[in-house]
């Protein structure tokens, strides 16, 4: 690839924040550090009594350094290792396995790109990003004995890379095994497989996503309108702020760690909760390739296009040593090429507007109305997420998913691969937002998404799919959105402990399909079995419900995880189909052999067939590691939810590592309940504790909260976060611990 003589002033500032990112902090200029000291005087963090850090900065941008350097004081270790993930350079840390995630990064945006959307962006938001660096670099200016694993300077053009909110968001969906197999040794030798390359989730995996609820007036003790904000993912992922401005910010919430944003939270005024939506916004388009002489060019239509290339070199830590190996990267007007079919290169679209994602991103934040957020809304870079809102005008919303790419899918089939030179099957712009799936105020007074179908969000009143093109939601219903309607669908006079009690409601209908179906395998073959039948007798009484007591949730989590890795339903099921299938059509003896090995396996690993559900599903955090270490026989405490696979509202997501018991490491992780009015109330749970620091109070001071469902109020007003506070102070200032 080739770049006009503009571009060289940037490659030159390129090369200087190349060598800056590695700068020891003694070499910081004074001058810099002055308008640091400067800035950090407009601000004041208050740490409430779970730690909490909420700021006041008189400007946006200084909301913005006040919360970046609390974020790093809670988890500088999580802050560096998203933007060395979101910037491609985690294999100089974490090794030659991480060398295709960091190509992937790159494919999609250099840092000479990177520097070149922050150079585009309004004035307002490079202050913005100019304040999330400085919160940071000054952080690690006064905290020396903080040691980066790599980043020792943080640049404002690195947010650019994560934009929307969610670390990883589309691009996780592109497969990095596919990436190597077509640059690690030639593209003569990529995949020859037929097929697209995005990332399918284990049948097992724990669903990675969300529940939101917004509750109308009518069906609320208050007549106030309210939102369940609950976030499914992994645990210690997030953190709980408060960001206060005098330009109008004040919104509290949760934020992935590093974001200058509150990702899913509220204002006085209105909530926002993104869901996973699931839908299709991901295209491949196969190339074809043609060679003359020494240029690659790929045929659209009649032309013959010049294909975009250019050199990416990497570095990656090989014991003591850090090695590089260089690539060249191959792009069309579709996309990085990411992978082969056969003969044809692959190239994959999806939504790449850094900036304006960023906007979207951070004004929402300060918006009061619900026409407010609809013209938000449509500025369409919300690609991955769909969205629950509320209000304190009593409007309830949501929107499944924002941005749309128009195809001619009457042609073509774009769940799979296809030409990409026939001009026909280019996006043909994005489809306004009138024209995407959404629902405000349902006569209702309910809106559910729980990663599920939108066209049961409401009941009688959700949208129907015959009015949509199909990819705007391909995602079938599963269990947590079957449960998730009966309970709304009762709902009446809901309180925010109300709502609470609604979230975490323990039925599980996920077994109300499974298990009859085993009992009637037992009713109809009645084996010589006391032990076999004493179980059977257990599933039997059992009401679907988890709990720490119960025997009969054991076995039913063993069974089903049996079935699911081998048992004989056919390929392509989702997972109702497959509990329906196993419920009705495997043959009885399977389903008993089955049962047989659950039992086993808890004779095994625990000395008995009948073991209580709460000593084997456990939460425990013993260190600050992204990746947490297990022990069977360090404290841990028992947890009585499950897997949102069974259709457990409240998520807990837990597998053996080499332990006998179950550890939860995803799932329900930052939880809030918030209701609008003339003021606005909330109450919150975060997984654990808001610190990453084993040596913090708040470490672990809400894990016994979360085990026991024991939310705590959310200091939201200036007057309860002063009577809340632990401590005050102002960035580089000592603490008191």
């Amino acid at each position: 690839m080739t770049y006009p003589l503009q571009r060289i002033a940037l490659f030159l500032l390129l090369f200087t924040l190349m060598f800056s990112c590695s700068v020891p902090e003694s070499s910081t200029p004074s001058a810099e550090v002055a308008a640091w000291e400067q800035q950090a005087a407009r601000i004041t963090i208050f740490r409430d009594d779970f730690g909490v850090p909420h700021i006041w900065g008189k400007t946006d941008a200084d909301a913005v350094f006040g919360l970046l350097y609390a974020q790093c004081e809670d988890d500088f270790n999580r802050v560096e290792r998203n933007y060395l993930w979101a910037i491609g350079r985690l294999a100089e840390v974490e090794g030659e396995d991480m060398l295709y995630s960091d190509l992937r990064a790159r494919l999609y945006m250099s840092q000479e790109e990177a520097m070149e959307e922050y150079e585009r962006s309004p004035q307002w938001l490079k202050e913005l990003c100019q304040a999330f660096a400085n919160g940071i670099n000054y952080y690690l200016h006064t905290h020396p004995e903080v040691k980066p694993k790599l980043l020792t300077r943080f640049e404002p053009w690195m947010p650019f890379y994560f934009s929307e909110g969610s670390i990883g968001g589309d691009i996780e969906s592109v497969s990095t095994a596919r990436i190597r197999a077509f640059y690690e040794n030639g593209q003569s030798l990529g995949l020859n497989s037929q097929g697209g390359s995005l990332v399918q989730p284990p049948l097992l995996a724990e669903p990675q996503g969300s529940n939101g609820f917004a509750i109308s007036g009518k069906l609320t003790e208050s007549g106030k309108a309210m939102l369940l904000i609950n976030p499914h993912t992994s645990f210690f992922f997030r953190g709980e702020v408060h960001a206060v401005s005098e330009e109008g910010l004040n919104a509290y919430g949760a934020v992935t760690w590093g974001q200058f944003f509150i990702y899913q939270g509220f204002n006085e005024k209105m909530g926002w909760m993104h869901t996973s939506a699931y839908a299709d916004v991901i295209d491949e388009f196969e190339e074809t390739i043609v060679k003359e002489g020494d240029k690659l060019f790929y045929l659209y239509g009649e032309e013959k296009r010049p294909l975009s290339s250019q050199e990416v070199t990497l570095a990656y830590k090989e014991g003591d040593e850090l090695k590089e190996k260089t690539f060249t990267t191959y792009r069309t007007h579709h996309g990085p090429i990411t992978h082969k079919n056969g003969d044809k290169w692959v190239a994959t679209a999806l939504m790449w507007k850094p900036v304006e994602a960023l906007i979207q991103s951070y004004t929402r934040t300060k918006l009061t109305t619900l026409e407010e957020f609809n013209d938000m809304m449509k500025m369409r870079t919300n690609s991955s997420n769909a969205t629950v809102y509320a209000d304190a005008d009593g409007n309830i919303a949501y929107y499944h998913g924002n941005f749309f790419p128009i195809r001619d899918a009457a042609s073509f089939d774009y769940s799979k691969p296809v030409d990409g030179s026939n001009p026909q099957t280019d996006w043909q712009g994005l489809h306004p937002l009138e024209e995407t799936i959404r629902l405000v105020n349902p006569p209702n007074g309910w809106i559910q998404n729980c990663n599920s179908t939108p066209f049961t969000a409401a009941g009688p009143y959700s949208p129907k799919p015959e009015d949509y093109p199909s990819y705007m939601a391909p995602s079938p219903e599963n269990f947590r959105g079957v449960h998730a309607i009966r309970l709304l669908e009762k709902a009446n006079g809901l309180t925010l402990d109300g709502l609470i009690a609604l979230a975490y409601d323990p039925y599980l209908p996920g077994f109300e399909v499974l298990i009859p179906g085993l009992l009637a395998a037992w009713d109809a073959q009645k084996p010589s079995d006391p032990a076999l039948a004493a179980a059977i007798a257990e599933m039997r009484r059992w009401d679907y419900a988890v709990s720490t007591e119960s025997v009969a949730m054991s076995l039913a989590h063993f069974y089903a995880t049996h079935l699911l890795k081998n048992g004989s339903a056919p390929k392509g099921l989702n997972l109702i189909e497959r509990f329906r299938y196993y419920a009705t059509e495997a043959p009885e003896g399977e389903r008993l052999e089955q049962f047989r090995q659950a039992m086993a396996q808890l004779e095994r690993d625990f000395g008995k067939w009948n073991t209580p559900w709460g000593e084997i599903n456990r939460f425990q955090r013993l260190t600050g590691d992204i990746k947490q270490p297990f022990n069977d026989s360090l404290p841990s405490l028992p947890i009585g939810m499950a897997s949102g696979n069974w259709g457990a509202l409240a998520s807990f997501g837990a597998q053996s590592y080499n332990t006998k018991r179950l550890y939860g490491t995803s799932g329900n992780s930052f939880v809030a309940v918030v209701e609008f009015g003339d003021k606005v109330k909330a109450k919150s749970l975060l997984a654990g504790g808001q610190s990453g620091d084993p040596a913090s109070p708040h470490f672990m001071d809400q894990a016994q909260r979360y085990a026991d469902v024991q939310f705590k109020d959310v200091a939201y007003y200036r007057e309860d976060v002063e009577k809340r506070a632990k401590e005050s102070y102002r960035p580089g200032q000592r603490r008191d611990k």
